[in-house]
């Protein structure tokens, strides 16, 4: 039976076996997850076994679309890669923008579920709905460019619409945060690129010219045109249009949301100047990431000449900048402009490739390195001739690279000495570049994200507190931003156990989590969906899936033995800054963490003292046959 909104198809790709196999999708479980993080939750929950090694044989990587995964919608170039993190040991999801996703519903699937463990390196193709694994001794050990050049000259020539995700040098050494790519684009944090690596899967091409059928085909372009409206008539579309991300950096510098020198600080001052600059030498042209993209916020930069030239590419992002800019304290935009690019080519997250530099940075400062692992590295605060050389030695894992391309925690560990105390990372993701010294829900979101110190998965909480942006949450519950200040503290817990199942929706609907910011709340979201899918889904049904989805995240996280403990912030993001605009406010500070954890446990209905989700909750959610063998009460 044709399934509504769905191509309808899971593949299933067994590299130990060589096989590649076409399933249904369940209509249930598309009815209670949907599609993106959802779907994906309940796979990986059901098919990964507890305890997995994340680069073992045994771990799953799901590449991810929805109903929503369209051209036409509004954010809707997007794809979803779910699986276990070799950083984190946990819950790892990331989203990639770009018409990747579109292209595989395209090619005549909504999943992609990568299992086993190929003895050679291979890559695969999915075109119509034909599934074959190749070898893929042409571009194995080549860069992302290089691999992604080779692939579309040879596989995707002929073929109507199609993409090509790789991995670079990085994914293939198992740089444990190592990126999943789309040429210039990336499913950037938690090491997707690393579980390739393992599995010897070194890219996955799709395309075609297949059609997922609608409940209703007027109605849905229809509610396309309503939210594509809504997003052109939002001022935040023109603003991200005109500066893209990295038009924030000043206002977050002066408003205390930019992590500086490893977290010393969270504002630095220097954000102005250096956007001024970017702006100046680096901005060619704005970019939209996928074909129809309303906002277009991304930017093709370059670096036109000296020690840092770089060629024309799509980059300049606000996390990648800062990462290489406040992270190290460096002032020569140009290096960090490179830097971004070295990242995209080698396959590694820019957000944790700069926090591993900034850690490393303060090691050198404190005396912990030994000589002899440095090699003659300067790793000055500020020092931007070290940045790409210390990027490529950790792809490459040599000397001190190898050491900081198990990421900070791993390092830390290593390292002792009291390392692990200015290790910024939570439950093994590091910090990226917004700062909950800014506003106290950003920290809670910290804490209980399921992926780790994550900004975005599933909620930035910072746009609520200094923001003043509610994405249309008020009626489930969330309080008037405007009525909130942004150091308070009391009530934040709760705000953001409310937010995040609002926002966890693009991560389940594959879509751009910008166009929220763009006007389009659930209802807008929900009025696309039931109009291709053919549901009658009430705008609370979809908020359920939301909190459903988070709390499956959450037992999968708990059968891989982590807990309260692991919900904890470093104190060092907890502390009044050392330096900068706010070294003086007390207020920014983040005094009572453990009640607002508190109050977003007893909110999620979670037990408090281990974290886990409690009988009734699980039964309201439709999720007790989730939790054998966990200890739920």
């Amino acid at each position: 039976m044709m399934l509504a909104g769905y191509a309808g198809k899971l593949l299933r790709v067994n590299l130990t076996a060589s096989v590649c196999t076409l399933e249904d999708v369940d209509p249930k479980i598309a009815r209670k997850f949907i599609g993106g993080a959802g779907y994906s939750a309940h796979l990986l929950y059901t098919e990964v076994p507890a305890k997995a090694d994340p680069l073992g044989p045994d771990n799953k990587i799901i590449f991810s679309t929805s109903p929503l995964s369209e051209n036409l919608v509004p954010g809707g170039g997007s794809v979803m890669v779910c699986f276990k993190s070799p950083q984190t040991n946990a819950w790892g999801e990331s989203r990639c923008g770009g018409n990747f996703g579109p292209d595989m519903r395209r090619a005549g699937v909504d999943f992609i579920v990568v299992e086993g463990k190929s003895d050679t390196p291979k890559f695969l193709s999915v075109i119509n709905g034909c599934a074959q694994l190749h070898d893929a001794a042409p571009i194995a050990g080549k860069t992302v460019y290089e691999k992604t050049d080779w692939l579309e000259e040879n596989i995707l020539k002929d073929v109507a619409r199609g993409s090509a995700m790789t991995i670079g040098p990085a994914g293939e050494n198992m740089v444990k945060f190592s990126s999943v790519m789309l040429r210039d684009r990336a499913a950037g944090r938690g090491g997707g690129g690393a579980v390739l690596g393992s599995k010897k899967l070194l890219a996955v091409c799709v395309g075609g010219n297949q059609k997922a059928g609608h409940g209703d085909k007027k109605r849905f372009l229809a509610a396309t045109r309503h939210a594509m409206k809504t997003v052109r008539s939002d001022e935040m579309r023109d603003g991200f249009h005109k500066y893209g991300t990295i038009g924030d950096m000043a206002a977050n510098d002066e408003d205390g949301d930019w992590p500086t020198k490893n977290w010393k600080s969270n504002s630095w001052g220097k954000g102005p100047e250096l956007f001024d600059m970017f702006q100046e030498k680096n901005l060619v042209r704005a970019n939209g990431c996928y074909s129809g993209c309303p906002i277009a916020c991304g930017r093709i930069v370059q670096v036109k000449e000296g020690p840092f030239a770089t060629p024309v590419h799509e980059g300049g992002e606000y996390e990648s900048i800062s990462a290489f800019t406040a992270f190290v304290v460096n002032k020569d935009m140009n290096a960090a402009v490179h830097c971004d690019y070295l990242c995209n080519d080698m396959g590694m997250d820019t957000i944790s490739s700069g926090a591993v530099i900034g850690f490393a940075m303060e090691c050198m400062e404190r005396n912990l390195l030994p000589p002899e692992l440095l090699g003659g590295l300067d790793l000055e605060w500020g020092n931007p001739d070290v940045l790409p050389k210390l990027l490529k030695m950790i792809c490459n894992r040599e000397g001190l690279g190898d050491l900081l391309a198990d990421g900070v925690k791993v390092a830390a560990e290593k390292i002792g000495r009291g390392a692990s105390e200015f290790a910024v990372h939570v439950k093994g993701l590091e910090g990226p570049a917004h700062d909950g010294r800014s506003g106290k829900v950003l920290a809670v979101a910290y804490g209980t994200a399921n992926r780790g110190m994550c900004h975005i998965h599933p909620l930035e909480g910072m746009a609520f507190d200094r923001g003043k942006m509610d994405w249309g949450m008020q009626k489930h519950g969330v309080r008037d931003p405007e009525t909130v200040g942004r150091w308070d503290e009391k009530g934040k817990g709760t705000d953001c156990a409310l937010l995040q199942d609002g926002m966890v929706l693009p991560d389940i609907l594959t879509t751009c989590k910008f166009m929220s910011y763009a006007g389009l709340s659930p209802d807008l979201w929900l009025e696309m969906l039931n109009a291709t899918t053919g549901w009658d889904m009430t705008e609370k049904e979809l908020i359920r899936v939301g909190s459903r989805t988070l709390n499956l995240q959450r037992l999968f996280n708990v059968r891989e033995g982590l807990g309260v403990a692991d919900d904890q912030l470093p104190s060092r993001v907890k502390k009044v800054p050392e330096f900068g605009s706010y070294k003086d406010t007390p207020e920014c500070g983040i005094r009572n963490y453990d009640q607002m954890l508190k109050e977003y446990y007893e909110s999620r209905g979670w037990d408090l003292a281990t974290g886990i989700p409690n009988t009734d909750t699980l039964e309201n959610l439709g999720l007790s046959e989730y939790a054998e063998g966990i200890d739920v009460k």
